[in-house]
C-alpha cells in the first residue's frame, strides 16, 4: 500500500501515528475531580458574581461622578433635578447588588438544606 507518491508505506504510516499518540498520551495532563459538580458550581457563581459587583462599582462611581458634575455646574434646575434623580437611582442599584453579595454569604449558608442552621 503505498500513500504520497511511493514515499510513504502504510507500515510507516501507521508508526507515525502510533508514535505521535504516545507522545499525546505522554504529554498531556490528566484532570482530576477534585470537587463534586455543586460546589464547583457555586465557586464559579461566586467569580462571576465578584467581577459584576468590580465592574458596576467601577461604572457607578463614574455615572455618579458626572452627575454630581451636572448637579454642581449646572445653571438649569431641570438638569439638576435630572440628575438628582439619577445619583438615587444609581446609588439604590448599587446598594442591591451589595445586599445579594450579603444573601449569598451571609444568609444562604443558614438556609441550606431547607433548613435554619443559626
Amino acid at each position: 500500500m503505498r500513500i504520497i507518491r511511493g514515499k510513504l508505506s502504510g507500515r510507516k504510516l501507521i508508526n507515525i501515528v502510533l508514535i505521535v499518540g504516545m507522545f499525546v498520551v505522554m504529554f498531556s495532563q490528566t484532570a482530576f475531580a477534585a470537587t463534586d459538580m455543586w460546589s464547583k458550581a457555586e465557586e464559579i457563581m461566586k467569580d462571576v458574581y465578584t467581577h459584576i459587583l468590580a465592574i458596576s462599582t467601577a461604572a457607578g462611581v463614574v455615572t455618579a461622578a458626572i452627575a454630581l458634575l451636572l448637579m454642581n455646574f449646572s445653571k438649569s434646575g431641570r438638569t439638576v433635578d435630572e440628575a438628582r434623580a439619577w445619583l438615587k437611582r444609581i446609588i439604590i442599584t448599587w446598594a442591591i447588588l451589595n445586599s445579594l453579595g450579603f444573601i449569598m454569604a451571609y444568609i444562604s449558608p443558614l438556609l441550606s438544606g431547607g433548613q435554619w442552621n443559626g
